[in-house]
């Protein structure tokens, strides 16, 4: 609990931090937000189209590989007198956090589109955000982002096996 408790005494209490990490929260729920972006990026950039629908897949896929392992592991989220929770979650259980995981595989796909160092500036923020927000423990999130980038290689080796076409 330590972690959480100076993660946020020191980056939740700034001005502004709950709001952008609850911003975050939304846009990262059920990986909605990347399948939009996925989804956008298909319609108008036809001749990648299909790279742009694997950023989709893989977000989702990522996040119900999440949604998967933490019904095996049952980890129930923080619950301290000292952490406190500063968002709504769709439900109690904690390992890993889907939001680390969805977005951990749309940055590595998003970032293998753009030829951007995107994973390095989005997943920081989507980690520490879940921190700031109470809603995860450090672990929770190092796993997310190792799951996420496990199902953004699938998605990779799926396109190189079946073609970019």
């Amino acid at each position: 609990m330590q972690v959480l408790q100076v993660v946020q005494s020191t980056v939740g209490s700034r001005p502004g931090a709950l709001s952008v990490a609850r911003g975050m929260s939304h846009f990262g729920e059920h990986a909605f937000g990347w399948a939009v972006i996925g989804g956008i990026g298909a319609l108008v950039d036809r001749p990648r189209r299909r790279r742009w629908a694997g950023v989709a897949i893989g977000a989702v896929g990522a996040h119900a590989a999440s949604i998967a392992v933490k019904r095996v592991v049952r980890r129930p989220r923080p619950v301290d007198p000292t952490v406190q929770v500063n968002v709504s979650t769709p439900s109690r259980l904690s390992f890993p956090s889907s939001h680390a995981t969805s977005t951990t595989a749309a940055a590595v796909l998003l970032g293998r589109l753009t030829g951007l160092p995107l994973p390095a500036v989005l997943v920081p923020p989507m980690l520490l955000s879940r921190l700031v927000l109470g809603v995860h423990y450090p672990t929770d999130v190092l796993a997310g982002a190792a799951l996420g980038a496990a199902s953004a290689a699938a998605v990779v080796r799926a396109e190189k096996k079946f073609g970019e076409r």
